[in-house]
Parts: C-alpha cells; sequence; structure tokens
C-alpha cells in the first residue's frame, strides 16, 4: 500500500494467477474514478475503494460510469473489464482477456483441430447432460438423437407441470412479437444465457467461435456452453412465467433468469466447466508469461534473438 492509501502498481510476475485470481466483481448505478493509485467506487449511499489487484474480472451494468483514469490502473492491474446488462445477461463489449497466456486459447484450438480430440470434447458435453450414464462409444449422430430426446422431453416435462401447451419451438428473429408467449419466454432466457457465456468465455481468453458441437459461427462455443444449462434453467422458468403471461414478459423473464443464474451460481459454473472441458491445467503461481517463436522442428524458440547468423 501506498502511503496516500492506494496501491502501487505490480510487477506482472507479481500479479496472483488465473487460478487464485477467479473472482467476477459486477457493478451497476455507480460511477468509477481513480484516487491516487485506488479505484473508488461512489453511488447514492456513498463510496467504497476496491483493490484491483484482488479480483479478475469486472462486469459494469446498467448506469455504470467510469473515467479514463479509473480504466488506465483497471487496465495495468490486468483486470478484464466487459460491458454487461443487468446481471450479465447481455454482452456489449470487453475490455481486454484475463490472462496473459495463450494457454486456454491453444488447448481449444488443438481439440478442436483434431477429429479425435473434438468428438472426446463433444462427448464431455453430452455427458454433463447426462449424469451416470456412458456415452464415450456413442457416435455423433447417436449423441444427437440421446440430446433432442432429452430437450423434447424437458419441454414436455415444463409443460404438463405449468399448463401451457407446447407446440414446439418457433423462433423468428424478424418478427418475435408473433411467437407465442412461452418461446418469446424461451427466446428472452437463451439471450440472457448466451450473454453470460459470451462473458466468461472472453474473460477466460477462449475463441467465442471455435465450438465443438456448433460450428462455422462467431459465437459456436457460446452456444455450446449455453446448452449445458438450458433444459436446467431457461426450459422451466420459460413455461412458468408464460403461464402467468404478464405484461412485459419478455423483460419479466430477463429478470427472472437474472436471479435463477445467481442462485444457482452459474457463472462460477460456467468457469469451471470450460476448464474441465479443455482439459486446462491450472498455471503455476511462479511461472513467469514468455514469448517464444515457433519451430517446426524444436517446436519452441526464446524470442528476442536474432537467429541470422547461429546454427540451428
Amino acid at each position: 500500500m501506498s502511503d496516500a492509501g492506494g496501491m502501487f502498481r505490480p510487477e506482472l510476475q507479481a500479479l496472483p494467477q488465473i487460478s487464485d485470481r477467479m473472482t467476477f466483481l459486477y457493478l451497476e448505478r455507480c460511477k468509477l474514478s481513480r484516487e491516487d493509485s485506488a479505484i473508488v467506487v461512489r453511488d447514492e449511499k456513498g463510496s467504497v475503494l476496491i483493490p484491483a489487484a484482488a479480483f479478475s474480472v469486472l462486469l459494469l451494468g446498467p448506469g455504470t460510469d467510469v473515467t479514463h483514469r479509473a480504466m488506465e490502473l483497471i487496465g495495468d492491474m490486468g483486470v478484464c473489464v466487459i460491458w454487461v446488462g443487468e446481471k450479465g445477461v447481455r454482452y456489449y463489449a470487453a475490455g481486454r482477456p484475463l490472462t496473459h497466456r495463450a494457454s486456454l486459447l491453444l488447448k481449444q484450438a488443438e481439440l478442436v483441430s483434431n477429429q479425435r480430440s473434438h468428438l472426446n470434447v463433444v462427448r464431455a458435453m453430452y455427458a454433463m447432460r447426462f449424469p451416470g450414464e456412458d456415452v464415450s462409444k456413442l457416435t455423433m449422430q447417436q449423441l444427437r438423437g440421446r440430446e433432442g430426446a432429452r430437450v423434447r422431453n424437458a419441454y414436455r416435462s415444463a409443460s404438463k407441470a405449468s399448463g401451457v401447451p407446447w407446440d414446439g419451438r418457433d423462433y423468428d428473429p424478424e418478427h418475435f412479437e408473433n411467437g407465442s408467449p412461452v418461446n418469446q419466454a424461451l427466446t428472452a432466457g437463451n439471450a440472457c444465457l448466451y450473454g453470460l457465456a459470451h462473458a466468461v468465455i472472453f474473460a477466460l481468453g477462449c475463441s467465442p467461435g471455435l465450438g465443438f458441437v456448433h460450428v462455422g459461427h462467431e459465437n459456436s462455443f457460446v452456444y455450446d456452453i449455453a446448452d449445458l444449462y438450458k433444459a436446467e434453467l431457461i426450459i422451466p422458468l420459460a413455461f412458468a412465467v408464460a403461464a402467468d403471461n404478464p405484461p412485459g414478459l419478455p423483460a419479466v423473464m430477463r429478470r427472472k433468469v437474472r436471479d435463477a443464474m445467481t442462485e444457482a451460481h452459474i457463472l462460477e459454473r460456467m468457469v469451471k466447466d470450460i476448464r474441465s472441458l479443455l482439459h486446462a491445467v491450472p498455471d503455476k503461481l511462479d511461472a513467469p508469461v514468455e514469448l517464444h517463436l515457433w519451430d517446426n522442428l524444436r517446436d519452441t524458440l526464446p524470442s528476442g534473438h536474432s537467429y541470422g547468423k547461429e546454427r540451428l
């Protein structure tokens, strides 16, 4: 701590590693500013000093106002800043990924680029939806069939429990208002889940576009991760909201999903699930971030050297 009550800027090696700093801080309807070397958050109830080095991801919700000087300090501390909707139900923009390392992104690219490892990750994703069952020998076609049956059963169960008739998923992005109440609720709820998944994926330094079940879209991995929680969270809640059919149904659904995701700790679960699916190994606390040059014979070489006159 400095004499002024703030913090000195640490060296990169002194910053805690991802596994020790996986803390998400959500703020809304406040102003972030900088006093000396500290971040100060102010709202109508007063102000609080926040040590930037103690958390890893800052989610800025509606009504936040952040100064340039505050962003400068946040960036120096290696904090990932993401602008989101209320409680993370929308992903709007992001400042920087959480990690300086590319290890998780490289692992994702490695797994998605090999057909065998790609299929293994897909099986792991489906295994999370069928706890206690062995899906290690199932083909993609068999997995899709099992998943389709599971989702249809989830729709039927929610329809029976709520008394809301179910005639199938019908979503027209150009005419959202023409959908049935339950379809509108499902669309609004899924969008919330996509927003949170996108924020977590970016914060971890992964690529939203490198999906396993879904491919070819810039948010393929977002849909992969969100699908892990839809049957548990979105489907039953959408039918419950549709049964009430309140005025402003989409907004009501978004608030319900926001609260349900918080109660079920979906954000924390997403972090753990992504790292598990990508077989991530926790970073060593004292391992420095190193830049290398790629070499097809030796894998990598030290950077910062001139190799023009050297025999490799």
